[in-house]
């Protein structure tokens, strides 16, 4: 990133793109093949057998025929490696040698932004430094040996340690300031990333100590966290960095990073528990591994695995914490199950953990677990059918039933919703339209008589249901509603005339948002008001971050995105001015 400050010129992002080639750009990270005048793979967005993939060195493009991604070198970047849109930038302009430029702010606020940006390079320094410590550590320290036996009886070997970047935290309550030979300043930073923990006395301690340090890493290989496997009997087992900022549990995923940078093509992969199990799976050659941080799984989560893969098992216990975790991501689920997307469980033996498992089935029993896998549907039902206090097929289990999966099957959405009432017709024995009736749910593919003639009842309202640029940008706004102003009515009614329903959402919104004076529960009230209640439900089950460090490059870059997406656009022929980006920046700072 350049060392300057403010906005990245609109200029500078043409130039990078007519300079950057995205054949190369893909081809490092998904081989190519010649095909004619363009290349072609099999898409790194969905599971396929037959290449339809295709990139255009003339237009600079890619487009894949199956699933509908497309988009130019930034647009992969962002969707392949999981990166915003001013990483993506970095990125590619790194690639390329080329500094990024900032447009000029006053010298108030560039010095802020100066500050700002060091402060966060500093931090990763700073974590850098702290995996080279633990790494050492566990070569080094005369406290290693347990540490490095317990690896060995899991059958680590050290080739996989190192690409894991497996450490060991001594049980000093002062080692790692001592190891790094800490001054003020950097104890400061490391208490900023959470490896030293400040007493209200002053007194500082490590956060870390007697485990086994895996580092986290984002979507660029940077390291922004820990997560601490203990050596002995201490709760808890295993001790993750807390947020901070840079880094989201919400939005990270450990194993990601070297899954992508395995560089295979996978079909699924699987959500594990522990850091242990990844790199343990790792070990055995599998590798579409990934564990969540120490909370539930998130939608940020799935949509995340969903970039990468068409299906996601999520591997449980069998214990009643394993079923209410997997009940959990149920939940979450569903509202995004559409195309060729599938998700699975997998619950394990009593006394069984995936680390376990590989070891007495090796990779091949284990893949074979995971083909068995409980599909998501069968998961559903068979759960709710246990909850019945009489036999599915009496009267009144069939009622009960019914009852009970209402709820899950009015989350669902399109063909997916009408097929789980179709499934649960079955069981009870009764139309599917009659369930739909009794559901008040309108899949558009249930059929109910009326007069003698059979007649679709009308498709729900907003279409396929991900969260798209527009849907983005309605996310921020909800939690900035004053920079909904920044947007002129010029572009509203442009907006309200693309004749794509986000687009228009996006458009009401923003006028809601200014006529009611940023009030977002009249914006919320609106969208149900005028069919985007399942929109707006997407978007509420989203978390990120209410912090201006993240929601501010985030909206500028989805706003320069909406400007490149539809060039037919007046604020899309015009680009970015100057006034235009810092009134975008007066905004934010007022927000």
């Amino acid at each position: 990133m350049s060392g300057q400050s403010g906005t990245i010129p609109r200029s500078f992002i043409e130039s990078l793109l007519s300079r950057a080639d995205v054949v190369q750009v893909i081809n490092q990270r998904v081989p190519l093949k010649k095909a004619g005048t363009s290349y072609k793979a099999c898409c790194p967005f969905h599971d396929e057998k037959t290449p339809s993939f295709n990139v255009s060195q003339t237009k600079q493009f890619y487009h894949c025929f199956g699933c509908g991604a497309s988009g130019d070198a930034l647009k992969f970047l962002m969707e392949y490696e999981g990166l915003s849109f001013v990483e993506a930038i970095e990125a590619l302009a790194s690639q390329l040698g080329l500094e990024v430029p900032r447009e000029r702010l006053s010298p108030e606020k560039q010095k802020a932004r100066q500050v700002q940006q060091q402060q966060q390079r500093d931090l990763f320094d700073v974590m850098h430094l702290a995996a080279k410590f633990y790494r050492h550590q566990l070569r080094d320290h005369t406290e290693s040996d347990a540490a490095r036996q317990y690896l060995k009886a899991r059958g680590l070997s050290a080739e996989v340690a190192k690409e894991f970047v497996v450490g060991f935290a001594p049980s000093g309550w002062e080692s790692l300031v001592s190891g790094l030979k800490a001054d003020s300043k950097l104890k400061q930073q490391l208490i900023e990333v959470g490896l030293l923990v400040q007493k209200e006395d002053g007194r500082l301690y490590d956060r870390f100590r007697h485990r086994i340090m895996f580092p986290i890493r984002d979507g660029r290989g940077r390291v922004i966290a820990f997560g601490g496997r203990v050596l002995g009997d201490d709760q808890p087992k295993y001790l993750n960095s807390p947020e901070t900022s840079i880094f989201h549990k919400s939005h990270t995923l450990y194993g990601l990073y070297e899954m992508r940078q395995s560089r295979a093509k996978f079909q699924n992969v699987l959500v594990v528990e522990g850091y242990m199990d990844v790199v343990a799976l790792a070990q055995f050659g599998v590798r579409n591994v990934v564990a969540t941080l120490g909370t539930a799984t998130t939608i940020e989560h799935l949509e995340l695995l969903f970039r990468e893969v068409g299906e996601i098992v999520f591997c449980f216990d069998g214990d009643n914490a394993g079923l209410k975790a997997a009940w959990k991501a149920l939940q979450l689920v569903l509202p995004l199950m559409e195309g060729q997307r599938s998700v699975k469980f997998l619950f394990l033996p009593d006394g069984e953990d995936p680390d376990s498992m590989v070891r007495k089935e090796e990779s091949e029993g284990f893949y074979k677990r995971i083909e068995e896998a409980l599909p998501l549907s069968a998961f559903l039902l068979q759960g709710l059918q246990r909850k019945l206090a009489f036999p599915v097929h009496s009267i009144e289990g069939r009622q009960q039933l019914v009852a009970l999966a209402q709820p899950y099957v009015q989350a669902a959405h399109g063909l997916y919703q009408f097929l789980l009432a179709e499934g649960l017709a079955e069981l009870v024995e009764l139309p599917t339209w009659r369930i739909e009736k009794q559901m008040d749910v309108r899949s558009g593919f249930a059929q109910v008589k009326k007069g003698g003639q059979a007649q679709k009842k009308s498709s729900s309202v907003g279409g396929k249901l991900v969260v798209t640029l527009p849907l983005k940008i309605v996310r921020i706004l909800f939690y900035r509603p004053q920079w909904a102003a920044f947007f002129d009515e010029t572009l509203v009614q442009d907006l309200l005339l693309a004749q794509q329903a986000h687009y228009v959402c996006l458009a009401g919104v923003i006028q809601s948002l200014v006529q009611s004076q940023f009030n977002v529960e009249h914006a919320k009230q609106w969208m149900v008001e005028n069919g985007y209640a399942s929109e707006l439900t997407l978007i509420e089950g989203y978390s990120i971050p209410n912090d201006d460090q993240f929601l501010l490059p985030e909206f500028e870059g989805l706003i320069l995105l909406l400007a490149r997406s539809v060039d037919e656009w007046s604020l899309g022929k015009q680009g970015w001015s100057p006034e235009e980006m810092l009134k975008l920046q007066a905004f934010i700072k007022e927000g």
